[in-house]
């Protein structure tokens, strides 16, 4: 069964209308850590005490830099959860987005690919000039 260029068509454009309905978004992932603190008499430094944590962290990466933001609550937490599902699902789109286009492009006629200037643009004559 092919799908025909206008079902492609109007696939590509409710995909970018669903990009443009997505919400706010951003990159990264979230871990736990634990660890000691810095005080020496703290309790987490006696034996048999548990460490620190789990304290939840965002981490990504801005201009080939890892940074690191400290999730202070769990309304934090749900927030950028919710921004990376949202970045996943831009992802997505973008890769269906891209899987419609080469579609698009192998289904659409090349008569219909030319823009006007190349309809227009006089072709070159295959016979040379014999002036001398």
């Amino acid at each position: 069964m092919s799908i025909s260029l206008s079902d492609l068509e109007a696939r590509r454009a409710e995909l970018l209308s669903q990009i443009g309905n997505l919400g706010d978004l951003r990159s990264g992932s979230i871990s736990n850590t634990t660890g000691l603190c810095g005080k020496s008499n703290c309790r987490c430094h006696q034996p048999g005490q548990p460490p620190h944590g789990p304290n939840p962290r965002l981490t990504y990466k801005l201009k080939g830099k890892t940074v690191t933001e400290s999730l202070p609550d769990s309304a934090a937490q749900k927030r950028a959860e919710r921004e990376i599902a949202e970045f996943r699902r831009f992802g997505q789109l973008v890769r269906e987005i891209i899987e419609v286009n080469a579609m698009i492009c192998r289904v659409r006629p090349a008569e219909q690919t030319l823009t006007p200037q190349e309809k227009k643009r006089p072709r070159r004559s295959i016979q040379r000039s014999r002036a001398k």
